[in-house]
């Protein structure tokens, strides 16, 4: 094993979508919502109904978890209104893991 290596495979997709699940189950764990399936289709508004202060909570938890790594704000400033509407979990998982290899090469 390379000392150098990290220990836990962030840019390995599955990984990035367990770890966004366990945050947005912590989230949602508030309203009572438990037991919700969450995958890479989930969208943020329409299945999971979080609202912009929930999405501002989700930014503190990626930012606890990956550091500086991750820009959620910037990720989010890039794109339109109708896109943030529609963003689904998948193409935030996409997002991470392409910050977490691009972390690494650097």
């Amino acid at each position: 094993m390379n000392p150098n290596e990290p220990t836990t495979p962030y840019a390995d997709e599955e990984a990035v979508l367990a770890d966004i699940r366990g945050m947005l189950l912590t989230l949602l764990e508030e309203y009572g919502d438990e037991d919700l399936d969450i995958g890479m289709t989930t969208t943020f508004n329409r299945d999971l109904e979080l609202e912009s202060i929930d999405l501002v909570t989700l930014a503190g938890m990626l930012k606890e978890h990956y550091g500086n790594r991750v820009g959620f704000a910037e990720f989010l400033a890039g794109m339109e209104f109708e896109e943030i509407i529609e963003l689904t979990v998948g193409r935030l998982v996409e997002h991470v893991a392409r910050s977490l290899e691009a972390a690494e090469a650097s």
